[in-house]
């Protein structure tokens, strides 16, 4: 995915105090050292503009929440939301963004350090000599079982059906559990019980596109 580069974003993401510099000094400690708490710690990978974790944090205050964005230009957007939300005097204090590379995240988080992994409307990356680009391929997997709880969870919402197909079929190979799926979120009784939309979900949904969803466990 080819994405429109915005001169200057990598100095503002440098200089914001909404995005951590350095994550790895709190590999094993972010819960002392950085949120200064005891809550738990939930993750979205892919974060985009940031419009479902901010909505998130503000509803679970008694969460720690980080969002992780590898582009600049796209996490700057994210940052400008959550500042034009803290003027109207929104309390961010249980979320910070990350600007990092996905594979690069056992250097950042220890193991059992993460409750609950977020993937929503990721790349699919179609082509086959791509599929270890794949947020849910067998090599994201292997990543997030690093840091993710035995009893955490991964949460994935897609529109894209070869995409829910795969991610089945690679949650399975890689011996997670899958504990809850749904081809239609929005329409799904239980599933849908406090679901938060992303840009991209409001968006599918409205041209009525299906919403697929799946839980799963390492």
């Amino acid at each position: 995915m080819r994405l429109r580069h915005i001169a200057g974003s990598e100095d503002f993401v440098l200089q914001s105090d909404a995005a951590v510099q350095e994550p790895a000094r709190f590999r094993g400690r972010w819960k002392e050292d950085f949120f200064r708490n005891d809550a738990p710690i939930h993750i979205e990978i892919g974060m985009g503009k940031g419009r479902f974790l901010i909505e998130l944090s503000l509803l679970h205050p008694e969460i720690n929440f980080l969002g992780i964005e590898r582009y600049d230009s796209v996490l700057m957007k994210a940052i400008q939301r959550r500042k034009r939300a803290e003027k109207e005097g929104a309390d961010f204090s249980n979320l910070s963004f990350l600007s990092i590379d996905a594979r690069l995240l056992p250097e950042v988080f220890s193991e059992n350090e993460i409750s609950r992994i977020y993937l929503n409307f990721s790349d699919p990356w179609p082509k086959t000599r791509q599929k270890n680009r794949r947020l849910t391929s067998p090599v994201f997997l292997r990543i997030y079982r690093s840091f993710l709880k035995a009893e955490g969870e991964l949460r994935f919402k897609t529109d894209n059906e070869a995409l829910f197909r795969y991610s089945l079929e690679s949650i399975s190979s890689s011996g997670w559990s899958l504990l809850e799926k749904t081809e239609d979120l929005h329409r799904d009784p239980v599933l849908s019980r406090g679901n938060v939309m992303t840009e991209y979900e409001k968006k599918f949904s409205e041209r009525g596109n299906p919403i697929f969803a799946l839980y799963a466990r390492p």
